[in-house]
């Protein structure tokens, strides 16, 4: 019928986020922010741009760091994801770009820093001791409007140098 609304069908997926598996129907437009966010209730990853430009909804796909508002959720089906809620570990300890962001001060208002430290532990997972330049490079499609980017380099050093998560009492000293 011309003019009438099409109806958008709904795909049931299921996606592994932080190692708990979450199901959920979605219309095949759903991005993976929206999912993560709304169905998956892991409000970390930030929607920043909408444009994928700022890189606030940066999360690890599979190990490999991309802006999760470029995806859809249904090319995520079965794929395991990692958010910035799955950097700390179950006792409590931070990981070691957590804690190097908090040692080096590499965060100011926050709203881009889950993306930075997805980001920077993608890079860290292929590369454990980038210099400086690469660190940049890894970080130029992460926007801070807060920060000249010297400090968040500095994070990603330390963690670099200190690749053990940090206990939660240990981090409070």
């Amino acid at each position: 019928m011309a003019g009438s609304a099409r109806a958008v069908g709904v795909v049931e997926v299921a996606i592994t986020v932080n190692g708990v598996e979450h199901r959920a129907p979605v219309e095949p437009r759903r991005l993976l922010v929206h999912f993560l966010r709304e169905d998956a209730g892991l409000t970390g990853t930030h929607v920043g741009c909408d444009t994928s430009n700022c890189g606030a909804c940066t999360v690890l796909l599979e190990g490999e760091a991309v802006k999760s508002c470029t995806i859809l959720a249904v090319q995520a089906d079965g794929a395991a994801i990692t958010t910035v809620e799955g950097l700390t570990g179950a006792d409590g300890c931070f990981s070691p770009v957590q804690e190097g962001f908090r040692q080096e001060h590499g965060l100011q208002c926050g709203y881009c820093t889950p993306g930075m430290l997805m980001a920077a532990t993608g890079l860290l997972s292929t590369n454990p001791d980038p210099t400086p330049a690469e660190i940049r490079e890894a970080l130029e499609g992460n926007l801070c409007r807060c920060t000249g980017y010297e400090m968040i380099v500095n994070s990603v050093r330390w963690a670099a140098e200190h690749p053990v998560q940090v206990g939660a009492k240990d981090a409070a000293s």
